[in-house]
């Protein structure tokens, strides 16, 4: 692996299906919008970054086909370190299942890690389907009273593209990734140029090497999701570094 463990994130994508959960992958990724809608089973994508001279990792999990496995749900959401929850603007309910999924997320985290004190949830919930001026279902004041003011809330289209740089530049921050890792801020560049810049950079020290290249980013095409047995021993490896070594809580 290129980049090192401490610059690795893992974005779990949650939310109703027909949302546009995809669609606002796939912007992420530096892909086009798909107008036809295929229900997506799950699907893991991984993004490479070279920004300042460091290389940085982000692993995509679309969580949507555990929408009915909650044991399958319940790890997903365990290995996450940031969330990003989508529902769309002209369907309530939907809107309801990311109130119903943040306060799972929640008690997740708080039963593997027992805080003193209910953790924020490092999440980010996208509003989609903004430029569907008719019938919207949910106002922004809504989401506020709903959810809190605290909350990260951006009204998104993944069609247009509206909003979803700040939310991505939200989710950076989230994660204590650079702004750059935003696809607004960098370039996207094939595997094989990004493999080429990492080697080419070892070895080298000091700023010039730092400031060779503008930040540039790679989506690698053989990623693919971790076996679940390597994800669960990751969650009960996380679960005894807080000094928690009991069974983990994945039913």
């Amino acid at each position: 692996m290129i980049s090192k463990p401490r610059n690795c994130h893992r974005v779990v994508v949650l939310g109703a299906p027909k949302v546009g959960k995809t669609n606002i992958l796939r912007r992420f990724l530096g892909r086009e919008f798909e107008e036809n809608y295929e229900p997506t089973t799950e699907d893991f994508h991984r993004k490479l970054f070279h920004i300042g001279g460091e290389a940085f990792q982000m692993d995509l999990l679309d969580a949507a086909g555990e929408r009915n496995y909650p044991a399958k749900r319940r790890l997903s959401i365990l290995t996450g370190d940031i969330f990003l929850l989508v529902f769309s603007l002209d369907d309530r309910d939907s809107f309801d299942e990311v109130r119903e999924l943040l306060d799972e997320i929640r008690a997740a985290k708080a039963k593997l890690l027992k805080p003193k004190y209910c953790p924020r949830v490092p999440a980010v919930i996208c509003g989609n389907k903004a430029d569907l001026r008719a019938g919207r279902a949910v106002s922004c004041a809504q989401v506020t009273d709903a959810l809190g003011e605290d909350v990260t809330f951006f009204e998104t289209s993944a069609k247009h593209g509206d909003g979803l740089d700040g939310a991505f530049r939200a989710l950076a921050s989230l994660g204590g990734l650079p702004d750059e890792t935003s696809p607004s801020r960098h370039q996207l560049v094939s595997i094989v140029t990004y493999q080429s810049l990492c080697v080419g950079q070892r070895g080298r020290t000091g700023s010039r090497a730092r400031g060779l290249r503008a930040p540039c980013a790679a989506v690698d095409p053989l990623a693919r999701r971790p076996s679940f047995s390597s994800d669960l021993r990751m969650v009960l490896r996380s679960s005894t570094e807080h000094k928690k070594p009991e069974r983990c809580q994945i039913q």
